[in-house]
């Protein structure tokens, strides 16, 4: 097995940030949509739009990390099928990762709602006010959220698979409190 190589600590502290922030932000944006307008329904949606933004920033050091640092090669007894899906499924999660918080701002911009980076910093408008525009990014943002929440499920799945059903290491490199 390829057990001996760990992901390293800043590597397994931005993931489980962003996991977490993800964890979060998804049913906040589900349960808001729902809502109606409200002092608390506009609080939320600022948290929300946080919480995208942060993720966003946190890209950065996500991506230098998996660009300069080693990754642990998968478990010897991984097929090669489930080796492609797992490559294929971490490049999709980091395209959604940086996707649906990029739509939500599109769509902020274009429906005329500034972003305001915890209530402090205001971010630039990406594009101009125009409600089509706006309702189309509205329409992409809840899309591609959907595939990144069955994305989300599907690598969790994996990892319990890994760790309950296959007893190997791979759940154990990103937690390592899971040591044997």
């Amino acid at each position: 097995m390829n057990a001996s190589i760990q992901y390293s600590r800043p590597a397994v502290i931005v993931h489980w940030m962003v996991a977490i922030l993800v964890l979060v932000a998804l049913p906040l944006g589900y349960y808001m949509t729902d809502l109606s307008l409200s002092p608390r329904k506009l609080q939320l949606i600022s948290w929300h739009k946080w919480i995208g933004f942060t993720v966003l920033l946190l890209f950065i050091p996500r991506l230098f990390l998996r660009l300069t640092r080693p990754v642990p090669a998968p478990v010897d007894t991984m097929p090669g099928w489930q080796r492609a899906v797992a490559s294929l499924t971490h490049v999709v999660l980091y395209v959604l990762i940086i996707a649906v918080p990029v739509t939500g701002w599109l769509m902020s911009s274009a429906k005329g709602f500034p972003v305001v980076y915890l209530g402090l910093i205001p971010l630039p408008d990406l594009v101009g006010k125009h409600e089509g525009l706006g309702d189309l990014l509205k329409s992409a943002h809840e899309v591609l959220t959907s595939g990144l929440l069955i994305l989300v499920g599907l690598h969790i799945a994996a990892a319990l698979k890994h760790h309950i059903i296959d007893r190997d290491e791979t759940l154990v490199r990103m937690v390592p409190l899971l040591k044997r």
